[in-house]
Parts: structure tokens; sequence; C-alpha cells
């Protein structure tokens, strides 16, 4: 495995770790109905980014498809984590801007 492998790899599951913490830490605000995008996002991000680690790791020919899309909704969550304060949003927003 590259170095330039190793970290993608190092980028997509510290997104998927923060964007986990993301979505269940929204869950227990006390606004949740307005978390309602960001949670769904987080969720959307997180598994993508997990399954574009897992095909990357196995040198998988999906794997640049999904890195693409990955990035996308990587930005995708990063902007919507960005309008709220909260320092689990804004710590997520930062893990997918560095992933994407």
């Amino acid at each position: 495995m590259t170095s330039h492998t190793q970290t993608q790899l190092d980028a997509l599951n510290a997104c998927v770790a923060a964007c986990e913490h993301c979505s269940s830490a929204c869950l227990q605000e006390p606004h949740v109905q307005m978390m309602a995008r960001c949670i769904s996002l987080t969720r959307d991000c997180a598994d993508v980014c997990a399954l574009t680690a897992r095909l990357l790791a196995r040198g998988s020919a999906h794997a640049e498809h999904l890195l693409e899309e990955c990035a996308e909704i990587c930005r995708a969550c990063a902007d919507e984590c960005a309008k709220h304060e909260h320092r689990h949003c804004q710590e997520c927003a930062e893990a997918c801007r560095r992933c994407a």
C-alpha cells in the first residue's frame, strides 16, 4: 500500500468517526428537529466513507469512482455541519473538509 493510499484511508476513517460521533451527538441536542439535515448527511457521509475505505484498501477498480462521490458528499456534509455552532458539528465539518 502506498503512502498516498494510507493517507486517504486515514482521512476516510477519521471522517467516518467524526460523522458517527456528530450524528449521535446531534440526536442529544435539545432541538433535534433542527438537526435533521445534519444527522441525515453525517450518516450518509459515514457510510460512503466507510465503503470507499474498504474498496480502496482492497485495491478495487471501483475505488476511484467512489472517491469522487465521497468527496462530493464530504463537501455537502462539511457545509451543513459548519452551519451549526456545536463543537461536534465543527469538528465533523473539519474532518469532512480534510477527507474531501
